[in-house]
């Protein structure tokens, strides 16, 4: 390891004890898994969660606590009786472009792979090669297969909405919302929830949006001028040089960077008191 890797290494491990924290997840949208205790329950949570994890803070929260108010007391009963009326109930709903008739063509999917294996795991499991260098194969064939079901049941069509929900790495995307549920679901500890016992964390990829990349920046985990598939790669890369076991550790932390200190990138006053000062006044 050389000497600039281990300093990123001690910079990590500080924002990581400072941040990595359940009492902190709010106002992540990762909170809403926590929000039941049945297994099944939260994995659909978390599936939906991630799904409309884009766009301002507030708007996630708002939509979601909407959403799920919706759907009842368990997400997963809801799922997995869906129906024409229950499609209804969803009818008016939206998330900036994301409609009810998005979300409620996402839940049929959900119920179709639910009824047919159990489990979203279950299913995401069987395009999952633990030879595999990471996640990225079995996540296209996840996405692939589930536009496919779609598609076949709807003379070919596919909505820009759906897409959207189930977007693709095979198309360069870097994929942020559904790295960001895999993580979840892969990875245990105070944050993560880790209900998947059959995929390694190790194969996982950094999900990766602007903020975040602009933080690896700093730190030079990469050098890429837009947030890709191939940038998420090149971070996921770096950071398994400090910890290749588990390289998605830190994103968490560095998230709260800018959801809780509010940075953009510029130099300010309260900027004394974060863990990255010294990487960003190099720049």
């Amino acid at each position: 390891m050389s000497k600039r890797t281990a300093q990123i290494e001690d910079v990590l491990e500080k924002l990581y004890e400072r941040y990595n924290r359940r009492e902190l997840i709010s106002p992540d949208p990762l909170q809403f898994i926590y929000r039941y205790s049945n297994p099944a329950d939260m994995e659909i949570a978390a599936f939906l969660a991630s799904a409309l994890a884009y766009g301002r803070v507030q708007q996630i929260e708002k939509s979601l606590t909407d959403l799920l108010g919706r759907m009842g007391d368990s997400p997963s009963g809801f799922v997995v009786n869906f129906d024409k009326q229950k499609r209804q109930t969803l009818k008016d709903f939206k998330h900036r472009f994301t409609t009810g008739d998005n979300i409620s063509d996402l839940l049929t999917l959900l119920r179709t792979i639910i009824n047919r294996c159990g489990s979203i795991e279950r299913y995401f499991a069987l395009g999952y090669n633990p030879d595999d260098k990471n996640i990225i194969p079995a996540l296209s064939l996840f996405c692939d297969s589930l536009l496919d079901i779609h598609a076949a049941g709807h003379k070919g069509q596919l909505s820009l909405g759906l897409k959207y929900l189930l977007v693709s790495p095979a198309g360069g995307s870097a994929c942020k919302r559904l790295n960001l549920f895999l993580r979840w679901m892969v990875r245990d500890d105070d944050v993560d929830a880790g209900l998947w016992k059959s995929i390694d964390k190790a194969k996982l990829i950094v999900p990766v949006d602007v903020h975040m990349s602009r933080l690896c920046k700093f730190l030079g985990l990469y050098g890429r001028k837009t947030v890709s598939l191939s940038a998420a790669i090149e971070i996921t890369e770096s950071l398994a040089e400090i910890d290749p076991a588990d390289p998605v550790k830190y994103d968490f932390s560095l998230s709260r960077i800018g959801i809780l200190e509010n940075c953009n990138g510029r130099l300010r006053k309260d900027c004394e008191f974060c863990e990255l000062l010294g990487f960003c006044s190099r720049r």
